[in-house]
Order: structure tokens, then C-alpha cells, then sequence
């Protein structure tokens, strides 16, 4: 047919013309389904994620298989874990635009999907994992689920306020100088910093190759034992059963939060196990200065010949310095040539690493080895050291405040302790303190990571009681409420209950948390309020209202359901059966409280 002639009723020619339109039909739906994988903003992910996908886990084998111990969980990943086909973003667009897609996936992520868990999404990150608030200039503000006036702290951001919202079972990220270890602590859920080189880094972006470690954040004490099963080798000192704790009254003293709230909080707890000696109390500060004698090089002039705490300020000294040697020498060359544009509370970090020329590269390497043989030697034979996560309490929200020398200093010097030793350390919340979530640490030596999960496994349902006793002793006496309070709270109830009715939990929430304010006597405010947080995933935090409800109505039978469903989902099996049945004993013909507990006895079989 000549060019430029057209028979209508040549049917090759309809022929092209058909495949030319399917092929812009699929072209633009294939561009629709890529336009769905840019950034999620939305409220219902607090800013969680950089974008959402999915990487089903592997199927459940029929028997008689062994069940794969991460089965129906979900996970997240920080925005510096490579997927194969998909570009690692490392929280810097310009990172993203001047890299490629991964050739391979992750090792830790093809682990965990062979054991049944799926993948859901990739989270926010500071900046080339380098802040500390939690806040990515380039990605929106994430927000704190659990106390959103407060920043989720970083650098892993988004991995914790993906797990504390209960979007995710868990969540992957990176601890360097605490980017685990802050947001847990902030957002108020555990968090596992593993021994150094423990866990395959292989497919993850470095910050400092020395102090890098791969961690995860869970809601539950069960669900970060079970990662921890699949990632962790097995060594000789996950087998020991006797343990002893050693307080570091020191770093307590730099600690906001009352010990009556922390340190007894675990003491009480111990009274009420078996298998633990009695605590030991120590100055840490001390030990380390007479057992780690490199660290006397990066002492400040004016505390060279005092102990006190100028040993672990000097050992943050050491953890910044390695982390600045190690990012120049992976760095130094991308950044001067694409001069990537930074958010102000990662540019001055990045600008001291770039800058940075070492003149005693061998002293900092002699502390890291010098202070983990210190530690193995004072944590052997089951010693877990109890420490405050962090010294300082959350700050406010605002992408313009840069964080105040003496406010990074309060951070880093209980995190350089692990940090620098490369020991595992797993963060415990602890509750709040003047409206701040707050936490302590656990810290056993190098390889003992698995020991570490199975105390966290054994204690936490101790733990979370002891939290709850002890906030009940720090509240303010119940105060005799005008009439004027007692409507307020009334209709503050009422409210709550019509956003409850109209699927706002968060709101629901807020509106019963107010009423409490007014009137923290009321067991229907906190077993209410526990129902909200049910519906957000906050198992924890309903569990721990349905308790104080509890202590002020014995026979509140939703309180018991309502903490019975919480303990089930945190998968303390046992004590969720026992809610059931008192529920049962008050109510004989609760339906509900009789499936219930069927259902838990088919578990416990």
C-alpha cells in the first residue's frame, strides 16, 4: 500500500491500529501504577513512609512442614535497605536522582520473606542516617503516634512510628549512634540493636562501617524474639538462664524520668521472677576509666584528672569522631561533586564529617577494642547493664530548631556506650514521665544478643505491670471535682465516644485523655480510651488503661476484654486466657468472653 494512503477495510492496518492502542493503554496504565508509588503524606501513615509496595512473604508449607516462625507479619524498611529494581533513597532526593536501582535485594529482607514475613513498604530516614530529631525536611513531618507533639527521633523515624502505629508487626533500620535506639525510646516501643557485625549489613548504605548495626522495632516482646530467632546465630550464651543486673547509678543521675519510674520499676519487677540474682549498683563512668586507658587521649582539658561522668563524654567524643573518619572516606567524593542540597539539622553533621582530618585514627580504634573486652569482662556469666536510653526527653516538633550542643551531648553519651563497644542493647518503654514516653536499656555483652531477647521475652509482662503500679503511685491524688469538672469530663466523654462511633480513634483518644485530666478517678474513661487504642494498634497502651480501670472498678467486665484482646495481640497468651475468665466469672453468659477463651486454649494446646 503506498505511504500515506489509508483503506478503511484493510484489515492489517486495523490490525497495527489495535496493537498501537492497547500499547498506550498499557503505557499509561503502567504509568498510573508508577505514579502510585511517590511519596505517602496521608494522615493515616503519620508520614510514615516514603512509599508503599509489597513483597509477599513465602507461603506457609503444609505439614508436616515446620511452621515458619514469621508467618501473616508485616515489615517495613528504612529508606537505605536495597530492593532489587527499586532505587535505595538514603533520605536525600538528590541521593536518589544521581543512583540507580539495586541489583540485589537486601540479604536480612530475602531472609525474613523466606520465613513467612511480607514487606510493605520503604520508611523515612534522616538525611544519609545522620540526625537525631526525626524530621526529613524533604518528606514531610513524621509524627509521633503515641505523643504527637514530640518529634520521633531519629534517624529510623519512620520505621517506629510505623510499628507504634501499629501499621506494621515490625520494622527495619540502621543504629549507628542511636538510630534505633532514640525513636524506640520516643515513640515508645521496643527496639533491638544487635551485636556489631551479628547481622548481615550486606545491601544496606553505611554511615560508619564500626558502629553500624541493623536493628528492628516491634510493639511486642514475642515479635522482636521471633526476628531475633531468624537473624541471630545461636551461640553458648544464649543458653545461660541465671542472670544478674547491674544498675549504672551514675547515668541514672543524668536521667529526667524519677527512679521510682525506672530503676525500681526493674528492681520490682526482678523480686517477682525466678532465675535472677540480686542487682548489683556501680558507677559505669568509673569502671571505664580504669579499664579502657586509650579513652584518656579524648578527655576535655578540664576533666582529665576527674572521674564522674567525664569517662562516657569522652567515649561520645570517640563514637563521633569514628563516625565522622568513617562517612568522609565513604562520602567525601559524592558529596563534593554533586554538592547535594541538606536539611539544616543533617548539613552540619555532614559538613564536620566531610572536614574532619583525624591525627590519632589508631587511638579510637584501640578505645572500641579496649572498652568491649571491658564490658564482656564485667557483663560475663549473664550480666545485663541497666542504663537510661537517653538522657534527654523528646523535643518539639520544628524543622528550623537546630539541636543545641549541650541537648546532642544529653543524647550521645548513654548511646556510645553500646555504640562504641559494638554490645547489643535492646530499649524498654517504660511508660511517660510529664506527658514524654520514656524508657531504659538493657545491655549484655558481645554475642549474647540471644540471651538478651529471651530476658526481654521473660520480664515484659512483669515489666509493663510494674510501669503500670508505678504510674498509679505518681499520679495526683484524685481531687475533689466542682460540679463544673464533672461536666466538662462528661461531655469531653461524650465526645469521645461520638469520634469512636465515627472511626477517629486518634481524636477519640485525645478526647478522652482530657476527660482523665479532669477527672483521672472515672474506670469507663480509661476502658474507653483503651478501646480507641485498640483500634489503632496500640496494644500496650490499652493494656496498661484497661489495668488502672481495673484498679478503680474490680468488676468493669470490658476492662477485662478490652486487656484480654490487647494481651492476646502482644501474644501473652496465658494472661490474656485469665482476663477472659474473670470477664466470665462476673458475666457467665458473655458470648464473646467464651469464644475468647476457646480460642486461647486451641493456642495454648
Amino acid at each position: 500500500m503506498p505511504l500515506g494512503k489509508f483503506d478503511p477495510l484493510n484489515v492489517k492496518v486495523w490490525f497495527v491500529v489495535g496493537i498501537t492502542m492497547a500499547g498506550a493503554i498499557i503505557i499509561a496504565h503502567t504509568t498510573r501504577r508508577r505514579r502510585r508509588k511517590v511519596p505517602i503524606k496521608t494522615v493515616e501513615y503519620f508520614g510514615a513512609f516514603v512509599e508503599r509496595f509489597e513483597l509477599l512473604g513465602a507461603p506457609q508449607p503444609p505439614p508436616p512442614a515446620a511452621p515458619l516462625l514469621l508467618s501473616g507479619l508485616s515489615f517495613a524498611i528504612s529508606d537505605n535497605f536495597d530492593i532489587k529494581g527499586q532505587v535505595t533513597g538514603f533520605g536525600n532526593p538528590d541521593w536518589r536522582k544521581t543512583h540507580g536501582p539495586a541489583d540485589q535485594t537486601a540479604l536480612i529482607i530475602t531472609v525474613l520473606r523466606k520465613q513467612g514475613a511480607g514487606c510493605v513498604g520503604r520508611t523515612v530516614i534522616d538525611e544519609f542516617s545522620f540526625g537525631m530529631k526525626g524530621e526529613n525536611l524533604h518528606y514531610g513531618m513524621t509524627t509521633n503516634p503515641d505523643v504527637p507533639a514530640d518529634v520521633p527521633g531519629g534517624s529510623c523515624s519512620g520505621s517506629a512510628v510505623a510499628v507504634a502505629a501499629g501499621l506494621v508487626d515490625f520494622a527495619l533500620g540502621s543504629d549507628t549512634i542511636g538510630g534505633v535506639r532514640i525513636p524506640a525510646s520516643f515513640c515508645g516501643v521496643l527496639g533491638f540493636r544487635p551485636s556489631h557485625a551479628a547481622v548481615c549489613s550486606s545491601g544496606m548504605l553505611p554511615n560508619s562501617q564500626s558502629l553500624d548495626a541493623i536493628g528492628w522495632l516491634a510493639r511486642s516482646p514475642a515479635v522482636l524474639h521471633r526476628v531475633g530467632s531468624v537473624l541471630l546465630p545461636v551461640t553458648a550464651k544464649a543458653l545461660r538462664r541465671t542472670r544478674q543486673f547491674i544498675f549504672a547509678d551514675d547515668c541514672f543521675q543524668l536521667s529526667t524520668a524519677p527512679i521510682q519510674k525506672t530503676v525500681n520499676v526493674i528492681s520490682n519487677s526482678i523480686e517477682s521472677l525466678s532465675g535472677f540474682q540480686a542487682p548489683k549498683h556501680m558507677n559505669i563512668s568509673e569502671y571505664i576509666a580504669s579499664n579502657v586507658p586509650s579513652l584518656k587521649e579524648f578527655y576535655e582539658p578540664s576533666s582529665k584528672s576527674s572521674k564522674g561522668t567525664s569517662s562516657i563524654k569522652a567515649l561520645s567524643t570517640v563514637m563521633l569522631l569514628l563516625q565522622r573518619y568513617e562517612f568522609k572516606t565513604n562520602y567525601e567524593d559524592w558529596i563534593n561533586t554533586v554538592k547535594p542540597s541538606i536539611s539544616l539539622d543533617a548539613s552540619a553533621r555532614v559538613l564536620e564529617a566531610i572536614n574532619y582530618t583525624p591525627d590519632n585514627l589508631k587511638s579510637l580504634y584501640n578505645v572500641r577494642t579496649e572498652l568491649r573486652a571491658a564490658l564482656n569482662t564485667l557483663l560475663k556469666d549473664g550480666g545485663i547493664l541497666l542504663i537510661p536510653t537517653t538522657a534527654a526527653v523528646p523535643l518539639k516538633h520544628d524543622f528550623k530548631q537546630k539541636l543545641s550542643a549541650e541537648y546532642q551531648d544529653s543524647l550521645y553519651t548513654l548511646l556510645s556506650i553500646a555504640g562504641v563497644s559494638g554490645c547489643c542493647q535492646a530499649t524498654v518503654p517504660l511508660g511517660k514521665h510529664d506527658g514524654h514516653n520514656i524508657s531504659v536499656s538493657f545491655v549484655a555483652a558481645h554475642g549474647a544478643d540471644r540471651f538478651l531477647l529471651d530476658t526481654i521475652l521473660d520480664m515484659y509482662s512483669s515489666i509493663q505491670e510494674q510501669v503500670v503500679i508505678a504510674s498509679s503511685y505518681c499520679l495526683p491524688a484524685p481531687q475533689h471535682c466542682s460540679n463544673g469538672d464533672l461536666d466538662k469530663s462528661e461531655v469531653l466523654k461524650e465526645k469521645g465516644n461520638a469520634a469512636f462511633k465515627g472511626k477517629h480513634w486518634k481524636k477519640a483518644v485525645n478526647y478522652y485523655s482530657e476527660a482523665i485530666k479532669l477527672n483521672n478517678a472515672n474506670a469507663k474513661y480509661y476502658c474507653n480510651r483503651a478501646a480507641a487504642y485498640l483500634e489503632l494498634g496500640c496494644y500496650q497502651q490499652a493494656e496498661a488503661d484497661c489495668t488502672q480501670a481495673i484498679s478503680l472498678d474490680k468488676k468493669i467486665v470490658k476492662a477485662y476484654m478490652r486487656r484480654g484482646t490487647a494481651r492476646e495481640m502482644l501474644l501473652y497468651y496465658k494472661e490474656a486466657l485469665q482476663d477472659f475468665r474473670y470477664a466470665l466469672a462476673l458475666e457467665p453468659q458473655n458470648k464473646a468472653a467464651r469464644a475468647a477463651e476457646k480460642r486461647i486454649e486451641k493456642l495454648l494446646k
